[in-house]
């Protein structure tokens, strides 16, 4: 995936919390800040996980209601002094993961905003934030990194610790690259549509199994994110032309095999005890990921992910 050398960013929906107070505690390596559960990629899988190892503790639900998640010392503010000055076109998003992330929430903004508006509905930009090891939501109280990449529906934001995609290479065994990491956000903002079309509240907290509510609202997430991704190369941002200049079939092919790092079964297997729980499923298995993802990217048709009108999740 590159993008258009000469095309503008726009960082206004970018806040830096990086260094600003809410740092400390480390990716994948302490304890799990969390009583309820992010809208988040691998979020309660990895609490799952690192509780069976002795690392967490605490209630896990696939919602994350206003005070959901362990409070951390407030005293951040954002700082988006760099960011502005260093992400400034696509030449920036093609050499800087910062402004790789700002280009491809620039892309999604773009798509989403006219997909509303073709369909007589206002879409509203979720606010994207950079942390680092820990961070104080708005509406969802705090989380550390542990949790990975999530949404939170209070405040209508993403947050996201960068060093999670080296994670995502180095424990998950991920081949990575520029469309992978797209797709990590791309399905956050999934999360962010299902909150603005009220989708949310078809899940109850702590809902779990292969067909639960919370494994539906996962998967439809990946479909919406493979939908983007069908028209990344055609989608118009602010300078009236796409960001994206092009998406391989080994982009895809990456974002595949990350959708398969991440499915409850591949993670409980491997980075958990080893025995499969499909009772203990939030997020779908490895071959429902990449089936969902693949529906939105094959289709381009936000309406072919109704994960919860089916009986056949895969």
């Amino acid at each position: 995936m590159r993008f258009d050398e000469n095309a503008d960013l726009d960082t206004s929906n970018i806040d830096d919390l990086r260094g600003s107070g809410g740092g400390g505690g480390g990716a994948l390596g302490g304890r799990v800040a969390l009583g309820g559960g992010g809208l988040g990629i691998v979020g309660l899988l990895l609490f799952f996980v690192l509780s069976s190892l002795g690392g967490g503790g605490g209630t896990s639900g696939g919602f994350a209601p206003p005070g959901g998640l362990s409070g951390l010392p407030a005293g951040q503010s954002a700082d988006n002094t760099q960011i502005a000055q260093s992400c400034r076109t696509g030449a920036d998003a093609n050499s800087d993961l910062d402004c790789e992330v700002t280009a491809v929430v620039n892309s999604l903004d773009g798509y989403w905003s006219d997909a509303f508006a073709r369909a007589g509905q206002t879409y509203t930009a979720p606010r994207t934030n950079f942390f680092s090891g820990q961070v104080s939501t708005n509406g969802c109280g705090g989380a550390t990194s542990d949790v990975g990449p999530f949404y939170c529906p209070a405040d209508s934001e993403v947050y996201i610790d960068l060093t999670f995609f080296q994670e995502l290479e180095q424990r998950f065994g991920a081949e990575g690259g520029p469309f992978a990491r797209a797709y990590v956000i791309a399905h956050e903002y999934g999360h962010h549509i299902q909150n603005l079309l009220g989708t949310n509240g078809r899940v109850r907290a702590g809902d779990s199994g292969p067909t639960s509510g919370s494994v539906r609202l996962e998967l439809q997430a990946d479909c919406y994110a493979g939908v983007w991704g069908n028209h990344a190369t055609t989608t118009p941002t602010a300078t009236g032309r796409p960001l994206i200049t092009d998406v391989t079939d080994a982009d895809v092919a990456a974002a595949l095999d990350t959708a398969s790092r991440i499915g409850d079964d591949y993670i409980q297997s491997n980075l958990g005890g080893g025995r499969v729980d499909q009772s203990r499923f939030t997020h779908g298995s490895s071959a429902q990921r990449e089936k969902w993802f693949t529906t939105g990217y094959r289709t381009g048709d936000p309406a072919r992910c109704d994960t919860f009108g089916t009986n056949s999740l895969g």
